[in-house]
């Protein structure tokens, strides 16, 4: 992914107001962000921990899109779930569910899409071998780390269409 400005990331969004894109929480090491490992840009409000927004390229332009992390209760250490992104396996919440609310008229009328992802939103760098998870067992793929890629790729692009159509 190529580096992003402000400017660039708060006009991306699709599914917030222009007001929300103004005040949302960018993440504070957002200048030391690794560009060259990213397919997307992902982080946690640092104000509003629910808050989560993700940031990629699709069809030749920046889509943003703001999504709250489900509440409830965590789960245990031992638990383990996989993230929809990047099939990378995490014990306790290292995976949540986060929800989008889908563009248009089915967003005014308070449709939103679910997907379970890496609570960091990390995936780009759990994929490339850049991060791993404290789950341990990853498992064995006959994959290359370009189809592994590619893979995430699809299941995000995938994502972002059932939020902007």
């Amino acid at each position: 992914m190529r580096p992003l400005t402000e400017r660039e990331i708060r006009t991306s969004f699709v599914n917030c107001s222009k007001g929300e894109a103004k005040r949302l929480g960018l993440p504070r090491d957002f200048a030391d962000l690794p560009w060259d490992d990213l397919d997307f840009m992902g982080w946690r409000d640092p104000g509003a921990p629910e808050r989560t927004y993700l940031v990629a390229e699709r069809d030749g332009r920046l889509v943003g899109i703001a999504l709250r992390k489900a509440s409830g209760a965590s789960r245990g250490f031992t638990s383990r779930s996989m993230c929809s992104l990047c099939l990378t396996t995490r014990t306790g919440g290292g995976v949540a569910l986060m929800t989008a609310r889908r563009i248009g008229e089915a967003g005014r009328q308070g449709n939103s899409v679910g997907q379970y992802l890496c609570d960091d939103l990390d995936c780009s760098l759990y994929v490339r071998g850049k991060k791993h998870s404290i789950a341990g067992g990853e498992f064995e793929e006959s994959l290359t780390p370009e189809e592994k890629i590619a893979r995430m790729q699809t299941n995000l692009h995938t994502f972002l269409d059932k939020v902007t159509r």
